[in-house]
């Protein structure tokens, strides 16, 4: 009998948590495969701040936007609702969104990302993902012509994952140990 997505999540968060202590180092081992990315010079980037064990991008991100990339993050505009993105002003200060998450304010500039990085609770062999149940990023996913990368520890790759008419297909996954397109 395969496992249910809840009992999944369950799972893969027990996982996550435990490659996270083994890999403090994972976010500078993230940042050195940025050129891999191939991001444009002034491409939007819609990147994410990470919230408890999830795999950080946060020095990636700095890295892009050293190569001139803009970056921009993702705030739940409502429940049912794609991911709404912002530029962050200088100076500004996250608020804490539906989820505890830091966000961007309503007020501050929009923007469209070229290019999505995505986190996950696990990924397969095949670029599919397992999100945390909202669906904020499948609706994301569905609605804007965005690459979109999934940012993980490469420890979260697992054999399959059960798949529903909205699941959307990573077009990457970069892990600590680099960059891996689905065909």
């Amino acid at each position: 009998m395969v496992p249910t997505k809840s009992r999944l999540r369950n799972i893969a968060r027990e996982k996550r948590a435990v490659l996270a202590a083994a890999r403090p180092d994972f976010a500078r081992a993230l940042a050195g495969h940025a050129e891999a990315l191939k991001i444009a010079p002034h491409a939007i980037v819609g990147g994410y701040c990470a919230h408890g064990d999830e795999a950080d991008p946060g020095l990636l991100l700095a890295r892009l936007a050293g190569q001139g990339a803009v970056v921009a993050f993702p705030r739940v505009a409502a429940k049912d609702a794609p991911l709404e993105f912002h530029l962050r002003p200088a100076g500004e200060a996250w608020q804490p969104g539906a989820f505890g998450i830091p966000e961007p304010l309503a007020h501050w500039p929009r923007a469209t990302p070229s290019v999505l990085l995505v986190p996950l609770l696990a990924f397969d062999a095949e670029g599919y993902r397992l999100g945390y149940g909202g669906g904020y990023y499948d609706r994301t996913l569905a609605t804007q012509k965005a690459r979109a990368i999934g940012i993980a520890f490469a420890g979260q790759l697992v054999d399959a994952l059960p798949r529903e008419v909205h699941d959307c297909r990573l077009d990457a996954i970069l892990t600590e140990q680099g960059l891996k397109r689905f065909a």
